[in-house]
């Protein structure tokens, strides 16, 4: 019976690669499903996703057939089974709108993901936790307790095997170094307000200037606060008639379906970095 493969690759850019590619899997004998490619100009780097499935080899064989080939090639480069659900956290902190919505796809099948706890700072969503029966971690943090309230996320993500934190309007600021142990999986998401409406109620600052597009942007988590490799983004047309409730409802609307898109692709192995950006094979 087949499997189903996803490998994504990324290197300096020659002549050849595809070839070289698509060569060892028939080697393998396997069948290609989709496959995607692109070569940034700017950088000279080239980039690329392949899905197939295949009978006979294990995993360690194709491993080892594809280590061979990114040695010669200087590959940047990792394989993962296809129906592999991405071990996930998810954390969040009094705005549930996001939360909300990924696990209700959770639930649906929608996400490729096995969500294995939510972690928070405040004990709201323990309840809709329990309701779909995911572990619930409060974790307190303040100024003075900050440095062992990231242990304590360390040890539950170390716990559950984590590939994938997900911050679903968690209003904390992530240490330096969480951030660097967490860099390539944790996606964050934020109003597309910044830098312009900062600090509290933003809806409320966009309504006082009348603004006429609200949007939402998906990001890796990086030091640099709401500066990482972004994503996915969206906007939703707002018009003079709106209420600070209506855009807040409007503007949580398009942050969740920008998170969830961004969830997917990563988790479908779609992203691959590039340097300050993203190569997003949709």
């Amino acid at each position: 019976m087949s499997e189903p493969y996803v490998v994504t690759l990324s290197c300096a850019d020659r002549v050849g690669i595809v070839h070289a590619v698509t060569g060892l899997l028939v080697e393998q004998q396997a069948n290609i499903t989709e496959a995607a490619q692109f070569n940034d100009a700017s950088t000279g780097l080239f980039f690329m996703r392949v899905r197939f499935d295949v009978d006979a080899p294990s995993p360690t064989v194709l491993r080892a057939a594809f280590s061979a080939l990114a040695a010669e090639y200087g590959m940047r480069w990792d394989l993962h089974n296809a129906n592999a659900r991405m071990p996930t956290v998810i954390m969040v902190s009094k705005l549930g709108h996001c939360l909300n919505d990924l696990l209700f796809r959770y639930r649906s099948g929608l996400l490729p993901l096995d969500i294995r706890a939510i972690v928070s700072n405040h004990r709201d969503f323990y309840q809709l936790a329990a309701s779909y029966d995911i572990a619930f971690h409060h974790i307190p943090v303040a100024a003075e307790t900050k440095e062992r309230a990231e242990d304590r996320l360390r040890e539950v993500l170390a716990h559950e095997k984590v590939e994938l934190v997900v911050l679903a309007r968690y209003m904390q600021v992530l240490s330096e170094r969480l951030c660097t142990d967490l860099s390539g999986r944790a996606i964050n998401i934020h109003h597309s307000f910044l830098p312009s409406f900062k600090g509290a109620r933003p809806y409320q600052q966009a309504f006082d200037r009348g603004v006429k597009l609200i949007g939402a942007t998906a990001h890796y988590v990086t030091g640099d606060l709401d500066e990482g490799p972004i994503i996915e983004q969206d906007i939703a047309r707002a018009d003079h008639a709106m209420s600070p409730a209506q855009l807040t409802a409007l503007g949580r609307d398009t942050e969740c379906a920008v998170l969830a898109r961004a969830v997917v692709w990563h988790a479908e192995r779609r992203v691959l970095p590039n340097g300050h950006k993203t190569v997003v094979f949709r």
